[in-house]
């Protein structure tokens, strides 16, 4: 055993613990009543860099949740690289849909279950744990962004990057907020789709009234609003708003059978879209209907309902734009608003997809990397999922290559109940950056 691994294993272990109480703050970056546990998590981990002897640490809020940003500087003649990670994360739906409550860390199985556990504040920890493996002397210069906000849109990121950016100027990014291909099997992140979404009310009525004395003649917004959710896929599934990318996906294998283990398909519910797998779930649009606002069921009266408002997210293929793309959706829903209903939008938003190439030397050396700390060839892929900080930082720092990596894995039920990450993939994903830092430093 090399003198790194031990060093790394030795600070897995000791990070370990600190791993799940980060998992046991409810840092929801969408949600106001969890605002302030958004900046303990920032805290916390300011806290933990000043103990490691960082050069400079700073919490951030330039007009949005928290960034954490750090920097350790190079020795003489030494690269920088900047890790990136982000520590907030989504809410947790249906606390009743969990096997363990969200915010209480458990491991089962050689998994880490909790909110959070996979996106991405294994991402966080285990930057953290690399840098302690180093007791804060990387071989080479590291700068730390860790955001407070990528799950609600990264609203002050531009702000950001403008008001920091020699806290960020590096000669690499190394995103931390990637998948594996497997457990075990480790990725280079080559392409990302976007994602835009709308929330907007649909009315019909100033007021609601009887369903018996006006049914038949007066129009419900529930109804319409059914009838205009439906116009955003053809009959087989496929995106149906005018406009959007699409693009050919790589050449991978991806079994359908694999697919719908991996999602939990119910037997007899039918794909959607058409092409391969891979282009459906990465280089072509999709639409989903994320939420609706409406009467209970426990509520319901006889009545038609004069309003309801709903949440559409479209993720957009990489070559598409963002900003245009949102303008495509919000036409479609104006478009296809039946009987003349009235359509006002609410809150909106849009994050460019990227192409990341994996060809440069720096990735060569990440990738060699990877292949030796998980023991298993890495491979290249799309994902479905959207980091728009990518996009943003190949426009500020164009040039600069940049790497996506991670420990989400197919599994790790990202943004659904029971989140977990592999334990060991987690430990693996440690051991390969450090080792590419060591890689960097002796190329020079």
């Amino acid at each position: 055993m090399s003198d790194l691994t031990s060093r790394v294993d030795a600070a897995l272990d000791a990070t370990y613990d600190d791993y799940k109480a980060f998992i046991n703050i409810p840092s929801v970056s969408s949600q106001p009543e969890h605002f302030e546990d958004v900046g303990r998590t920032a805290e916390t981990l300011a806290g933990w860099l000043r103990d490691l002897g960082a050069a400079e640490v700073k919490v951030v809020r330039e007009g949005g949740q928290p960034a954490v940003l750090a920097h350790f500087p190079a020795p003489e003649g030494k690269p920088t690289v900047c890790l990136y990670a982000h520590h907030d994360v989504q809410p947790t739906g249906n606390l009743d849909e969990w096997t363990t409550p969200p915010f209480e860390a458990v491991e089962r199985d050689g998994r880490l279950y909790g909110r959070g556990a996979a996106d991405d504040k294994a991402g966080v920890m285990s930057h953290l744990a690399m840098l302690r493996a180093f007791d804060g002397k990387p071989p080479v210069g590291v700068k730390l962004f860790i955001e407070g906000e990528e799950e609600c849109g990264s609203v002050s990121l531009v702000n950001v990057i403008e008001r920091h950016r020699e806290m960020l100027e590096a000669d690499m990014f190394l995103i931390g907020d990637g998948g594996v291909w497997e457990v075990g099997t480790p990725a280079l992140n080559t392409s990302l789709r976007g994602v835009v979404s709308a929330v907007f009310t649909i009315s019909t009525l100033d007021h609601g009234v009887h369903s018996g004395e006006y049914g038949g003649v007066v129009p419900d917004a529930l109804t319409a609003l059914v009838r205009l959710l439906a116009s955003l896929h053809d009959d087989d599934g496929s995106v149906a708003i005018k406009g959007l990318v699409s693009g050919p996906g790589p050449e991978v294998d991806y079994p359908l059978d694999r697919l719908a283990d991996e999602a939990g398909k119910l037997p007899g519910t039918q794909w959607i879209g058409y092409g391969p797998v891979t282009d459906r779930m990465w280089t072509q649009p999709a639409c989903a209907t994320l939420a609706i606002d409406t009467t209970r069921v426990a509520d319901a009266s006889n009545t038609l309902i004069p309003s309801a408002t709903a949440k559409v997210s479209v993720r957009i293929a990489p070559g598409d734009d963002g900003k245009r793309a949102l303008k495509c959706l919000m036409d479609h829903i104006v478009e296809h608003a039946p009987w003349g209903a009235k359509i006002e939008f609410g809150e909106l938003d849009s994050g460019d997809p990227c192409t990341v190439a994996s060809d440069g030397p720096s990735n060569t050396l990440y990738r060699a990397a990877l292949d030796e700390a998980f023991g298993s060839a890495t491979v290249e892929m799309g994902t479905g999922g959207s980091i728009p900080m990518i996009a943003d930082f190949q426009q500020a720092f164009p040039g600069i290559e940049v790497a996506v990596t991670g420990v989400c894995d197919p599994t790790s039920r990202m943004h659904s109940t029971d989140e977990s990450a592999s334990i060991a993939d987690w430990r693996k994903y440690t051991h390969a950056t450090a080792l590419f830092l060591e890689k960097l430093a002796a190329r020079g």
